[in-house]
């Protein structure tokens, strides 16, 4: 029986596809004012943090694109950013986006309650120790980004 946070990190993943709908590559650029991060770099957020969620801290290989770590990590922003080339398109984005969510299904449906050592302290205070608790930690944190993904879409409409 498949876990029911699958089902969940889906229902998420399902609202922040839809939250990018019909952002522009330019309108996924711009900053709004008071801000330093555009909406192309949520979505590489969400996908980067998720992918080390999932995978880094039970040693499994991350499908991390080349540049994310630089410009998506926490901490990064288009304005300081060091990373080389062009950015992911949001074409690209959204392909990552969508098929992570089977690559964490398959490889840890029997991998919930794997502990992981040393525990993680998230940047919010939240200690994680297993891989089903690094998965139910990431609703929050995508949702909070969604939230900004539509903050920013009325902002920069306005």
């Amino acid at each position: 029986m498949e876990h029911f946070l699958f089902k969940q990190l889906e229902s998420v993943r399902k609202q922040t596809l839809k939250a990018a709908e019909g952002v522009t590559e330019d309108m996924a650029d711009r900053i709004p004012e008071g801000f330093r991060n555009s909406i192309r770099w949520n979505l590489g957020h969400i996908y980067s943090v998720l992918e080390r969620f999932a995978f880094q801290y039970i040693g499994l290989p991350l499908h991390m694109p080349e540049g994310f770590k630089e410009r998506f990590e926490s901490g990064t922003s288009p304005l300081t950013s060091t990373a080389e080339g062009p950015a992911p398109t949001l074409s690209e984005l959204e392909a990552l986006l969508r098929d992570q969510h089977r690559r964490i299904r398959e490889a840890l449906e029997h991998r919930m309650q794997e502990e992981i050592t040393p525990p993680y302290t998230t940047s919010a205070g939240f200690t994680l120790s297993t891989t089903e608790q690094f998965l139910t930690f990431n609703l929050y944190h995508e949702g909070m980004h969604v939230s900004v993904i539509k903050l920013y879409k009325k902002l920069l409409n306005a």
